[in-house]
């Protein structure tokens, strides 16, 4: 049997011009897309514990998931173009208008009822186009596994243990933790591109459909009706932005300016 590793990945839009649902949630369909930075930090994690695995005799194999519209298919294939072996997409109008808990359900309710003996699980911290870095914390508690938070390395990997280093901001740290495990990762950074060759072996590789009933998902715990937070009001803010020209003047009256236009913002945002 092969260490299985999972890698959640997530299309996200690659552009300010986005437009919004009646929900206040994203309109996917038709916008130019890209895989989450920080899952792409992810994919590479991944990409090292197999190459480590391998180096001690450990088989492994990288499975990457997605939940999303029809079109995420591209970042999925980007996955594998990358290295990754299978792929799975969760699409299904069922799972549409998903909070951070909906999310984490459907994605947890797929891992158990798809691929339960995994190892490791690798994910982005957080999402750009949400930023709330609550769904790789919500699949662990769903999953009932361990969790490491703030990654930024691997340092070590066998069957038995993973040694990581977490970044808290405050101090970098070494944890060890069994498996199964949940990863979260804040790296960005990809050493890897893809090349021709791992382009056509994706164009081989089926990405696998599954929709709400195939993963015995609850319906009361999916998209929109699963989510107890919801969008109130979204927009696109406006930045405004006046400049004033000083010419000709001496460094010290620029100077005093500059200063007191800090003092004048300051206190009219006390």
């Amino acid at each position: 049997m092969s260490f299985k590793i999972l890698v959640c990945i997530k299309q996200v839009p690659d552009t300010d011009d986005i437009k919004w649902t009646e929900h206040n949630t994203i309109q996917r369909e038709g916008l130019e897309s890209i895989i989450n930075p920080f899952d792409l930090g992810a994919i590479e994690l991944a990409l090292k514990a197999k190459d480590m695995l391998s180096k001690s005799n450990v088989q492994a194999e990288i499975d990457v998931i997605s939940m999303g519209p029809p079109q995420a298919k591209q970042a999925l294939m980007t996955a594998l173009a990358l290295g990754c072996q299978n792929a799975f997409l969760l699409s299904d109008k069922k799972f549409s208008a998903a909070d951070t808990l909906a999310t984490a359900y459907t994605l947890s309710q797929f891992i158990t009822t798809k691929i339960p003996d995994y190892k490791l699980i690798i994910c982005g911290q957080q999402a750009i186009d949400g930023d709330t870095a609550q769904t790789p914390s919500s699949m662990a508690q769903k999953l009932n596994t361990a969790q490491i938070t703030n990654a930024v390395a691997l340092q070590e990997i066998n069957e038995a243990y993973s040694i990581w280093v977490q970044d808290t901001k405050s101090q970098k740290r070494t944890v060890k933790s069994g498996f199964p495990l949940l990863v979260a990762t804040t790296l960005k950074n990809i050493e890897k591109l893809p090349d021709i060759n791992g382009y056509i072996r994706a164009q081989k590789t089926e990405i696998k459909v599954c929709n709400a009933e195939e993963i015995n998902a609850d319906k009361a715990k999916i998209g929109l009706l699963g989510s107890p937070t919801q969008v109130k009001k979204a927009f696109v803010p406006e930045i405004q932005r006046n400049t004033t020209l000083i010419e000709n003047e001496p460094t010290n009256h620029c100077a005093n300016y500059i200063l007191n236009e800090i003092k004048s913002c300051k206190a009219n945002n006390e």
